[in-house]
């Protein structure tokens, strides 16, 4: 039986040697290794927290003590020290999550996977404790370097900083990451901080040497430890934290469990806001990881635990596509400038950088910021591109509504992983964004369907110099090709088909009726499939795939008019979405065809595939063939 297996709860843990302790982290790397390999998942930020979680377990108490983990993609260790280690389905449906989930366990708390939130989490949840009397407690924020680039966590420190009554302790796991290396002002002080020892060094000194001389000595010593301000401000840049208001600790070696326990013995007495400043390296422990100097096995899919390499070889994705389409653009338009929030690699941005780095901005884990950032550059007369995951968008709304769209400014939005994204679950899928930037006046939104249409859309976007554009795509492999037949006022015809003869139809609905699908984006292939299928039961179909979305088309509404029904499919919310768009411009226009908009549920999706999603919210080609045959026996 391995020291592992024994371990069903916190106070398992507690009862451990040290050296019992040392032995345990050794197996959760062997763990999480064998483990995640086999199902996929973050890797590197694990392999990084396994001293300092346990630590953290072994002198707090969860869950009376509240754990928050900024993300929540280091939370696996937290997860295998509380009860949960059946990984073998991690991320898939109706296994376990991905990052923390409240459905799991008592002692998770925040499931959101956005950075920079959980300083106010932690500060929210101290603010209660005092209120409600509760003094017994603690609150414990685990931060990363890279999150601490975000506005919103500056924002909590300056508010916890006010008072001293909030038993909050703040853990700032510094290993110099985010997916990539963090960059930026915090990033190079954090440095600056894991390398400088002086103020350490010389109180060490001071009290080996000060300390032989008696009485008078030990009392200069105690005089220049009293003015450890003045000194750290000289010698450690730590003193910017206690600026603030708030005690610091550290740094703190975070692959020491011992020096770890005894700054989190420390920072519980103190009972006001402490920040640990604890020094972590990402992919701890596992040579493919250590040896990734892109992100560190951040996120992995299935690989083979003794290489790191993938187990199947990915195919060409969007995210390739538009890496490569970006550079092109780059060359040909000088005043065409990149900016990504802390995931240059992910997003597809690493070529353009490395071909002119000088137009090339990563400002981190501030995606406000880039927005009104990206605002100002185009006042100052350029174009600049920001690329994001779509959830991540969500973050920088009113910056661009009010600071890019009001200014009429020339920003192209590029959003990888749009639509549904699986395996992350609730917080990752990328299904708010049309419904969302719908009402953003003047903005253009494309939802290109294919790799030549993603081209063309990304060239246009930058030609478009007095509104926000968009471009979104999924995520994953880039399918076939799907060629317009012919284009109708700018809106692509993918497929037409004539009703099969009466005698060779199946039973249900006339061979006259005439139905137009509009595929949007990526479920343009559903809406082709589901014409094959409609016309097989006598219908007239013709498939519609409009690139650009927003505005909507006139020529889509016109369309619509010379059909029986209209059924829009789309990867966004339902709600709000295209095909209601479509529905209410139909009406404007004194159209009084049926538009039917089949999309996702206004509700957050539980972690499972993208086809099993799909399933599951009917928005298969089969679905989408059965509602529109429902649709017209209702005519």
């Amino acid at each position: 039986m391995t020291l592992l297996s024994s371990i069903t709860s916190p106070e398992d843990l507690r009862r451990l040697t040290p050296q019992q302790v040392e032995t345990l982290a050794a197996e959760i790397r062997e763990f999480l290794v064998s483990a995640v390999s086999r199902t996929g998942g973050h890797l590197g930020p694990n392999l990084g927290v396994v001293e300092l979680t346990l630590a953290m377990h072994r002198v707090f108490d969860s869950p009376k003590d509240s754990f928050v983990f900024d993300t929540g993609h280091q939370a696996y260790v937290h997860k295998l020290l509380t009860g949960r280690q059946d990984f073998s389905a991690l991320r898939k449906r109706d296994g376990m999550s991905g990052y923390p989930s409240r459905a799991e366990s008592p002692h998770d708390i925040v499931e959101n996977s956005h950075a920079s939130t959980a300083l106010s989490w932690g500060d929210g949840i101290a603010k209660a404790n005092v209120v409600r009397g509760l003094r017994d407690r603690h609150v414990v924020s685990v931060i990363g370097d890279g999150a601490l680039t975000g506005g919103m966590a500056w924002e909590a420190l300056n508010n916890i900083a006010e008072s001293q009554d909030r038993r909050l302790v703040i853990v700032v796991n510094d290993n110099g990451r985010s997916y990539s290396p963090t960059i930026g002002g915090m990033a190079h002080h954090l440095s600056t901080l894991r390398t400088t020892r002086g103020y350490e060094n010389f109180l060490d000194w001071g009290k080996r040497t000060l300390s032989r001389s008696g009485a008078p000595g030990r009392f200069a010593y105690e005089w220049l430890h009293g003015l450890k301000k003045g000194l750290k401000d000289v010698v450690a840049p730590q003193g910017m934290f206690e600026d603030l208001g708030i005690k610091y600790v550290g740094p703190v070696d975070g692959h020491d469990i011992e020096a770890l326990e005894h700054a989190f013995v420390r920072a519980r007495s103190y009972g006001a806001p402490v920040i640990v400043h604890v020094i972590t390296e990402k992919g701890r422990g596992y040579t493919p990881a250590e040896q990734d100097v892109a992100d560190r096995f951040h996120a992995v899919g299935q690989i083979h635990p003794e290489t790191g390499l993938p187990v199947a070889p990915s195919r060409f994705g969007w995210t390739s596509v538009f890496a490569d389409e970006i550079v092109k653009i780059g060359r040909r338009r000088t005043d065409v400038v990149a900016i990504t929030a802390a995931m240059l690699h992910p997003v597809g941005l690493a070529p353009f950088a490395e071909a002119f780095p000088e137009r090339t901005f990563d400002v981190g884990i501030a995606e406000q910021h880039a927005a009104t950032s990206a605002a100002g550059m185009a006042f100052a007369g350029l174009h600049p591109v920001v690329a994001v995951y779509a959830t991540f968008l969500n973050r920088a709304f009113d910056q661009v509504l009010m600071d890019v769209a009001l200014h009429k400014a020339g920003v192209t939005f590029v959003l990888d992983r749009a639509g549904i994204t699986g395996e992350d679950g609730a917080s990752h899928n990328g299904m708010w964004d049309m419904a969302m930037l719908r009402i953003v006046p003047g903005l253009h939104l494309a939802a290109p369907r294919d790799e030549a249409t993603l081209r063309e859309a990304l060239r246009h976007a930058v030609d478009i110099d007095d509104a926000p554009s968009v471009v979104r795509y999924p995520k994953g492999a880039v399918v076939a090709p799907i060629p317009a037949i012919e284009t109708l006022d700018g809106v692509d015809v993918v497929a037409r088909h004539d009703a099969v003869p009466a005698k060779k139809t199946k039973a249900g609905v006339g061979a006259t009726r005439k139905v137009l699908l509009v595929g949007v984006g990526s479920m343009t292939g559903t809406a082709m499939a589901a014409g094959e299928a409609l016309a097989a039961h006598g219908v007239e179909v013709t498939v519609a795939s409009p690139t650009w979305v927003l505005p909507l088309p006139s020529a889509l509404a016109k369309l619509a008019g010379e059909h029986d029904l209209v059924v829009t499919i789309e990867d966004g919310i339902a709600d709000g979405g295209v095909g209601s768009l479509l529905g209410q411009r139909a009406v404007e226009a004194g159209i009084t065809v049926p538009v039917v908009p089949l999309g996702l549920p206004t509700v957050f999706l539980d972690h499972m595939t993208i086809d099993q999603v799909k399933t599951t919210h009917r928005l298969t080609a089969q679905d989408v063939t059965r509602d529109a045959l429902t649709a017209l026996a209702l005519l």
